[in-house]
């Protein structure tokens, strides 16, 4: 069987900032698809979705309230402690890893390293600790698109990314479950484009899109470079902080 027809869990965050390694986790969601790509022939069951809100432990900026609508009055009053959130969020994600299912989510690189940032800040273990060898499987939308339909103009953007596979835009957009119900709508517009895409295991995919978004920084750090500015562009794809480094409490 396919990793397009594997059961696919989405994942998504909303945080208080931009910074994986030093902001913190405000509300996730995880939506289970069973069948995978399947659902576009109506034989799918419904999603399974969990959602959390968290007291993150901090102030949560304007700015960031600005995008996703959780207020610090808010997070401090209706929010769940962040270690039991991180501890039930941590294990669902890694038990469908562990079952050799794909995780997808929209640039991963921030969500995944922002969660496993958390985990080592309140020393519950990383997912690399979790996962003991077993490999971390991944499918993101955007690294695919940026390695399949390159010269696209536009932005790449989630919303501005769905209509390009059939997929439409939710007014919704930012609110956790909704962009995870998005990004699987738009992967599997994308594995349908692409049929190529399902020939690969999950984990030759994962492969494929690490060489990928290594080879899109590369070029996207010259062109950065090239209008004058001093850019440094993470070849890492997921970015996982090695042990020892940014671990601690600010």
């Amino acid at each position: 069987m396919s990793w397009i027809d594997d059961p696919w869990m989405g994942f998504d965050t909303e945080t208080t900032g931009v910074r994986p390694l030093k902001d913190r986790l405000v509300t996730a969601a995880l939506v289970l698809r069973i069948d995978g790509a399947s659902y576009r022939r109506g034989v799918s069951a419904p999603d399974q979705v969990a959602t959390w809100l968290t007291d993150p432990g901090v102030d949560i900026p304007e700015q960031a309230t600005a995008v996703h609508g959780i207020t610090t009055q808010q997070a401090r009053k209706d929010g769940r402690p962040i270690a039991d959130v991180l501890h039930e969020l941590a294990g669902s994600i890694v038990e469908h890893w562990l079952r050799g299912y794909p995780v997808v989510a929209f640039n991963a690189s921030y969500d995944i390293t922002l969660v496993n940032q958390e985990l080592r800040r309140h020393h519950l273990g990383s997912f690399e600790e979790r996962l003991e060898g077993a490999p971390m499987l991944v499918v993101d939308p955007l690294v695919l698109d940026r390695a399949l339909d390159r010269f696209r103009k536009g932005k790449k953007t989630l919303t501005e990314m769905a209509p390009v596979y059939g997929v439409t835009a939710s007014p919704d957009a930012h609110t956790a479950e909704v962009d995870v119900a998005m990004t699987l709508d738009v992967l599997a517009g994308i594995a349908g484009k692409y049929p190529q895409l399902a020939a690969m295991s999950a984990l030759e995919l994962t492969d494929y899109q690490r060489q990928a978004h290594r080879e899109w920084a590369q070029d996207f750090e010259k062109y950065l470079r090239k209008q004058g500015r001093d850019a440094s562009i993470d070849r890492e794809w997921p970015q996982i902080t090695p042990r020892g480094r940014g671990d601690g409490g600010d």
